[in-house]
């Protein structure tokens, strides 16, 4: 910055042309502006020499950095925090003293390196490997949109062949693509390694592979073998990885997007020219013309399977809350559509509105309108508990207990109006009050606190109560106090007497507490 302030300095700008042109203040500029090199090279020196906040530390530090160079700055930090509780430093601060005390005293963290084994190709038409990927691209507008790509690639040639959407894929999509692939080899290959994704497997259960229901039967009709690659081991479909960063890279980076018939034939003509026309960087041969050999080991595929799919669709799994998370927000499905864990529905897009249908059955559960932005959850009134059926109900059992029911209802709906959220509370205490009483007392009490429009189950209680009273014999049976009676075996009883403590104890508390 120093250089560059001195360098157009003498160019002959002014300071408010600099401070723009560097994108620095007015005040760093000054600081700057007239400073000549000795100036400089001093306070480069001063800054070498100051004191820094973790020097009081540093001997704690190397120690430690000397017998776990692998210790990260936070790890550091952590432990200076937990010794000494307050720092006076942050742990930015920190790792860039950490960083500089290694450079000094030259400790490096020790690197963890993997050892790899090169795998010998695959004999000719026995192997097929299949990977998803993503990338955002641009419109002709300048907006951006993300489309997802399927690649498969021939394991001995290297022959490829990859298909894009605009949305996410679902199994449906993925069996099609595969026919579609099956169409551009010529044929399909004895075995297909796959990643453990959701739309393949459903558990891998330590060998005994659980796939999706679609799936199971898409590999019964077309009768290959799945390799399914284990978790934190993307070596061993390393031919594929390798064709889905070409893709991306080579093929969609800086590619305006138009529409996505005109992408997939552009995507085509790149597979002819490049992706399998050109000389591959390992097996330095000709992916197409290796595979017009490997064209003839692959098994025959005499017709298309087609599989039904409405519209655009794809599965996701539902929530516990009998929620749908789609594109960052959520949308409700109807109470009781989550069935455990592995509860999935499909969704079919179509205009501004998302369709949710259930896995098996063409049932609509839901439709929701795609709101702008993220964050967002989307409720239809009718997918919350039916709670006024059960609050209907229970009225109907609490006003047949009243004499006149006509004005109960009535008295019911004030409550309600007042207190709605508290409606089945109310009556439930209600319901108790009147049990016991006769229809005199009844009537009374619910005349007393209409007159007075007091619309509150407690308020009824106590009237009820009241009356009850004045009406002797018609106490609710568990108002009336039990009485035992006493017998000539519970004398030892009656002459029992309690405990009483000195007065003392109390006053040396006291005096304590003082």
């Amino acid at each position: 910055m120093y250089t560059d302030i001195q360098s157009l300095k003498e160019l002959g700008l002014n300071k408010s042309q600099i401070a723009r042109r560097l994108g620095i203040s007015r005040p760093t500029l000054n600081k700057y502006y007239d400073m000549d090199a000795d100036e400089y090279n001093k306070k480069l020196e001063g800054m070498q020499r100051r004191n820094k906040k973790p020097d009081k530390y540093h001997d704690e530090i190397l120690s430690w950095l000397t017998e776990y160079p692998d210790l990260s700055g936070a790890q550091i930090y952590d432990r200076l925090e937990e010794k000494y509780r307050e720092l006076d430093f942050s742990e930015g601060t920190l790792r860039n003293y950490v960083r500089t005390m290694r450079k000094k005293h030259n400790i490096q963290k020790r690197a963890s390196i993997r050892q790899y084994e090169s795998v010998v190709d695959p004999p000719m038409g026995k192997q097929m490997q299949v990977d998803f990927g993503q990338k955002w691209v641009s419109k002709k507008d300048g907006t951006k949109i993300l489309l997802y790509v399927i690649c498969f690639v021939l394991s001995n040639s290297r022959f490829k062949y990859c298909q894009w959407q605009d949305r996410p894929f679902n199994t449906t999509d993925m069996i099609n693509m595969h026919e579609d692939a099956f169409e551009y080899f010529g044929g399909k290959p004895e075995e297909i390694v796959y990643d453990q994704d959701n739309l393949v497997l459903v558990s891998e259960n330590h060998g005994d592979l659980i796939f999706t229901h679609k799936f199971a039967n898409y590999i019964q009709r077309r009768k290959f073998r799945v390799y399914m690659c284990r978790k934190a081991d993307p070596e061993s479909k390393g031919r594929i990885e390798n064709v889905i960063g070409f893709v991306k890279n080579n093929f969609a980076h800086n590619r305006i997007f138009y529409n996505l018939d005109k992408w997939n034939e552009a995507t085509l003509a790149w597979l002819d020219r490049r992706g399998n026309g050109k000389s591959h960087g390992t097996t330095k041969r000709i992916p197409a013309e290796v595979f017009m050999q490997e064209r003839k080991y692959l098994g025959p595929v005499t017709e298309k399977i087609q599989t039904n799919s409405i519209g655009i669709s794809i599965t996701y799994r539902v929530r516990k809350d009998n929620t749908v998370a789609i594109g960052g927000n959520r949308y409700s499905v109807p109470i009781g559509t989550y069935q455990g864990p592995y509860t999935t529905v499909r969704v079919h897009k179509i205009h501004n509105e998302y369709i949710i249908m259930h896995l098996e059955k063409d049932e609509e559960l839901a439709r929701h309108k795609i709101p702008l932005g993220r964050g967002q959850l989307l409720k239809n009134s009718n997918h919350t508990r039916d709670r006024t059926k059960s609050i209907a109900n229970l009225i109907k059992e609490v006003i047949s207990m009243f004499p006149d029911s006509q004005a109960a209802f009535v008295f019911f709906e004030n409550i309600r109006t007042d207190k709605p959220r508290y409606i089945r509370d109310q009556l439930l205490v209600i319901k108790k009050a009147v049990k016991g009483h006769n229809p005199d007392v009844i009537n009374k009490a619910l005349g007393f606190c209409t007159k007075n429009k007091l619309h509150s189950a407690m308020d009824f209680k106590d009237a009820i109560a009241h009356y009850g009273k004045e009406q002797w014999g018609y106490l609710p049976s568990e108002e009336i106090p039990k009485i035992i009676p006493v017998f000539p075996d519970s004398l030892e009883q009656i002459k029992a007497r309690p405990q009483i403590r000195d007065i003392k104890e109390y006053t040396d508390i006291f005096k304590r507490q003082q």
